[in-house]
Parts: structure tokens; sequence; C-alpha cells
């Protein structure tokens, strides 16, 4: 059986939806996937429930698999009953890092109706390890995007690039801006970033 087609079966266990944050590194993640319902995804950016929310907490301090319901850190904002009226009763977050600590992914899948059976938990922790250690950007960067991109990393401004570089502004923009198209991108820090992760500066 295929990766792909094994991965669905697993992932179908989180009936009530699922997020995955794949090789989070300075800033960004390499990919994003939000399966949560729309309506729980718009109350938690409106009300930037982030800062508050005890399982993101959890995943950045912990590597390894957490039950909501054995979370011990404090939830003033109340975002898992807040979750919960979204249908995301019972949840499972998973956190996974290199080895120097330089990249991390971590994923939260959740049910409406009982707790992660320890096989579907084991499971999602394959598919989050397989998805943080197999995630590499596919990307042909020319010589000059990478050098330009290089720059941008160090901290260097258009017009200094521009001039370090021997050529026009308007030129080290349409570099930056070829860059970040082939990145997949949202903006140049997070091309910066996409491009340090994987290597290509």
């Amino acid at each position: 059986m295929g990766h792909t087609v094994r991965e669905q079966e697993v992932l179908a266990a989180a009936t009530a939806g699922y997020f995955m944050a794949i090789r989070v590194g300075f800033g960004f993640p390499q990919a994003e996937y939000n399966k949560f319902p729309e309506a729980w995804v718009a109350e938690y950016t409106r009300d930037g429930l982030m800062i508050e929310d005890p399982v993101m907490r959890w995943v950045y301090r912990n590597v390894g698999a957490v039950r909501w319901s054995e979370l011990t850190l404090a939830d003033s904002s109340g975002v898992l009953a807040r979750a919960a009226h979204h249908g995301l009763r019972h949840g499972l977050s998973i956190s996974c890092q290199d080895a120097d600590g330089a990249f991390r992914s971590f994923g939260s899948f959740a049910r409406p109706d009982r707790e992660f059976h320890d096989e579907e938990v084991a499971a999602l922790c394959d598919v989050m390890d397989w998805r943080h250690n197999n995630s590499k950007p596919l990307v042909q960067l020319t010589a000059a995007e990478r050098e330009a991109l290089g720059l941008v990393r160090d901290g260097l401004l258009l017009k200094e690039i521009a001039r370090e570089l021997g050529i026009s502004e308007t030129a080290v923009k349409q570099r930056l801006k070829n860059a970040r198209i082939k990145l997949k991108a949202r903006n140049g820090s997070h091309a910066v970033s996409i491009a340090v992760k994987a290597s290509l500066i």
C-alpha cells in the first residue's frame, strides 16, 4: 500500500478535522494543512487564540504525543472548551523535530465522539514523522535567485543588494519575486525561511 493511501486512512480517524504544520523554522512552516471546521478557524484567528492555546504551547515545548484531556497547561481563555463547540471535543497533538532542534513539525487531530485509541496515536505519529522527514521543496532556484535571497537573509536592503551585485533595484526585485513564486512563499521573509530550511541558501 502506498504511503499516500495509508496516510489518508490514518487521517480519517480525525473525524472532526486536523491541522499540520510541517518543518517550522524561524518563522513559517514549509507546508501547512488545515482541515478544521471553517467556523472554528475563523473564530480562532479572529480572537487571536494561538497565544493562549495550551495545545500550541505544548507542541512548541515538547516532542511526542499528548491527548488534549491529558494537558496540564493553563487554558485561561477556554480555548479547548471553545473548540469543543465546533465538534473538536477529543484531541491529540503530536510534535517532532530534527535532532539538532532546528526544525519542528506538529499536528493536532480531533474527534467529536471519543479519545484516540493507542493504535491511532501510533499511526498518526508515524504520519507526522514521515511528513517531517520527507518534506523537502522540489524547487530549482537559479544562482542569481539564491544569491539575492542570501543577501536578504544577511540583512541587506534592496539598494545595498543592487550595489553589491552591480545590478538595478528592479533586477533585484525581479530575482526575489521569481524565487518567491517558485518557493510558493507568502512574502520575502517566508521565501528566505523556506530557502534556508531547504539548504538552498
